[in-house]
């Protein structure tokens, strides 16, 4: 596997996930340890030190699937943000969870569920809520 590019979270990200995953049984979904390790190994920021270019909670972002081509653009959400206009993924999902934090041009090997592993590319982030000056949402 390719090293794994850096993660930055910021720290109201970082603060919300762990309760998240705190509040959620050990077997809730199947990328859990993934994402467990990525807050582990993250740079974590102030909200207002994150860069333009990473992808955070709430930011959209176009992003390919590598191994297929197929290009997405879609916006990062917890859990309870999910509705069913088919624009947002939740960071629970194994594409969700591979997102946050990467940068643009950045590319992850992440697990997928039933085996084998995904490659994911990070395009451009369209729209970031940090970089609008939006840091408590």
């Amino acid at each position: 596997m390719h090293t794994k590019p850096k993660v930055i979270i910021s720290s109201l990200d970082a603060e919300r996930l762990e309760e998240l995953l705190h509040a959620l049984p050990g077997s809730a979904f199947p990328g859990r340890d993934d994402l467990e390790a990525e807050l582990t190994r993250a740079e974590i920021v102030d909200p207002k030190d994150v860069p333009p270019t990473v992808v955070t909670m709430n930011s959209t972002v176009r992003f390919e699937v590598v191994s297929s081509a197929e290009e997405f653009c879609l916006t990062l959400v917890y859990p309870k943000d999910i509705d069913a206009s088919g624009e947002k993924i939740s960071v629970l999902a194994p594409v969700g969870g591979a997102l946050l934090g990467l940068s643009q041009g950045d590319e992850i090997e992440w697990p997928k569920p039933g085996g084998g592993v995904l490659r994911v590319r990070i395009k451009e982030v369209t729209y970031q809520p940090e970089r609008s000056g939006e840091y408590h949402r």
